[in-house]
């Protein structure tokens, strides 16, 4: 449940939604369209070439990216599936009460796939790793499930991830609005760090989501934080892959002796500014450890659409000298305003780049 504390903030600002169901007509269920229906051609991140019905009114997202994508390009009323994790996004459900009760039919990795066809998705949009798990990809082709996988490591990836869905969903030109923002806000940045020397880059540890889990040098994490102008000190490095992720020894951490740490989770945060094996650190002496803001998602995490903010708040964390002229406050009121139609309040402005306090625990 939402806390008091919380609810009272969001009570404070006016949340103006014009975003509408994304198409009309006839939901044909699970099944890939039939020869009757009109169907738009897209080209998925891993070059299937998939038929997906022109008018989309039912929509799974089976993981975080995809969900907050729909969101972005208007169409989070659509969702009918997604991952739990969108659940716990305070300001996302406030936005799409849907989502709430929406069906979460992927967990542990696992498709329930009796689950996904009974609410009869025009669209199911995947990630790489859920089609070449054969088991999970059997269970998508032997009932027919139209799906589109998207996947990307880089930010021009990501952008490309965007224009799929986009045109999966009817919303082509918004996905090219946000994408021409975002590179807007790439060029500002390479504006402000493009002409600093090694020397002269600051030494950053991202830690996503735990305190020792690292950034991996194939991840839209490093590319992010490269275009930021910092040296993320973990890039490049021998990490240990358990899962999917990749981890640091605290050792390793205490040898690279990072100048500034970034942090996306409150328990990692509080971690490492109260765990005495990280009190030797050049970072936690100087008191230069950070949260990452916290809106519609944790800015900056792989599965974020709000990469391009994350972008902009580390170069003015990192180097505000250097980046005198970007307001973040201005930023954050015209980005939610623009893309998710939302008209914040400085109170609410405040909570987000404050982080953690818009995302419920497990």
């Amino acid at each position: 449940m939402m806390n008091k504390r919380v609810s009272a903030i969001i009570c404070t600002f006016i949340v103006t939604v014009t975003a509408a169901l994304s198409a009309c007509g006839n939901s044909t269920g699970a099944t890939a369209p039939n020869d009757n229906q009109e169907t738009v051609t897209v080209v998925d991140s891993i070059g299937r070439e998939v038929q997906v019905v022109t008018n989309v009114e039912r929509i799974a997202a089976l993981y975080s990216f995809a969900g907050y994508a729909v969101c972005l390009l208007e169409s989070g009323n659509s969702l009918v599936g997604v991952p739990g994790g969108l659940q716990r996004d305070i300001l996302l459900v406030e936005m799409f009460p849907n989502i709430a009760n929406a069906s979460v039919p992927r967990e542990g990795g696992a498709i329930n796939i009796e689950e996904l066809l009974r609410i009869k998705p025009d669209v199911v949009i995947i990630r790489k790793d859920t089609v070449t798990d054969e088991k999970e990809k059997e269970k998508l082709d032997k009932n027919g499930i139209c799906y589109i996988v998207v996947d990307f490591t880089t930010m021009a990836e990501q952008m490309e991830a965007i224009q799929i869905i986009g045109d999966a969903i009817g919303k082509s030109e918004e996905a090219r609005r946000f994408n021409a923002y975002f590179e807007e806000v790439i060029g500002r940045v390479d504006g402000i760090v493009g002409n600093l020397e090694e020397t002269e880059k600051v030494r950053l540890f991202h830690a996503e989501n735990q305190a020792t889990r690292a950034t991996h040098e194939t991840s839209l994490v490093a590319d992010w934080t490269k275009a930021a102008g910092v040296i993320n000190v973990s890039v490049g490095q021998d990490l240990k892959l358990i899962g999917n992720d990749y981890y640091a020894s605290i050792e390793q951490i205490l040898l690279w002796n990072p100048e500034v740490i970034i942090v996306n989770e409150t328990t990692a945060y509080n971690l490492i500014l109260g765990h005495p094996q990280w009190s030797g650190i050049r970072a936690v002496r100087n008191g230069k450890v950070y949260q990452l803001p916290n809106g519609i998602s944790r800015w900056g995490h792989p599965g974020s659409v709000e990469t391009p903010l994350a972008l902009l708040w580390t170069v003015k964390t990192v180097y505000p000298e250097l980046s005198g002229d970007v307001s973040i406050e201005d930023e954050v009121r015209s980005f939610y305003s623009t893309f998710f139609n939302m008209e914040l309040d400085d109170t609410m402005i405040s909570t987000i780049l404050k982080g953690g306090d818009l995302r419920e625990d497990k």
